[in-house]
């Protein structure tokens, strides 16, 4: 009887991994666009670069590390903020602000909680920190980390992050 429980338990953490790795894989043959469309949580973000027309570059070949803020982050922004972004006359300030959240290159959790700063596409530094199990980009809270995307990694933060003015 054991030996069966044993048996049925190994079977179901087995099912429940492949399960888990297909799910990653899958994600893994979309890029960066598609698997944040797919997600959910990223309406906003999405509506934001193809404004900015940055749609065709975040599908290209990378790899990019994008730190993809949520829609309830966008919310966070001052009323009118998005709006106003969106504008077509403001495309520039859509676009420094949306490229100041991509990094080249694939770069997983266990990479940037070693970094102090990195170079963004934008050009501009942003910085990282670590407290604990809190990893913050800028002022944003990273709440999730490492979705893959075929030409690189999706970490999700809780609020838009600003490039500085200088």
């Amino acid at each position: 009887m054991t030996s069966r429980i044993a048996k049925l338990a190994v079977a179901m953490v087995t099912a429940i991994g492949l399960t888990i790795g297909l799910a990653n894989a899958s994600s893994a043959n979309k890029d960066i666009v598609e698997t944040a469309i797919a997600a959910g949580q990223f309406k906003t973000l999405a509506t934001a670069l193809q404004a900015a027309g940055l749609v065709d570059t975040l599908k290209g070949p990378g790899p990019f590390t994008v730190f993809a803020p949520t829609d309830e982050a966008f919310a966070k922004l001052p009323a009118g903020t998005l709006e106003n972004l969106l504008k077509p006359e403001n495309k520039a300030q859509l676009v420094a602000i949306l490229t100041y959240h991509v990094l080249p290159g694939k770069e997983m959790a266990a990479d940037v909680v070693k970094m102090k700063d990195a170079k963004t596409v934008n050009g501009k530094m942003v910085d990282f920190s670590v407290n604990g199990d809190t990893v913050m980009v800028n002022d944003a809270k990273v709440t999730a980390t490492d979705i893959a995307a075929s030409n690189g990694v999706i970490h999700v933060i809780d609020k838009v992050i600003l490039p500085p003015n200088s």
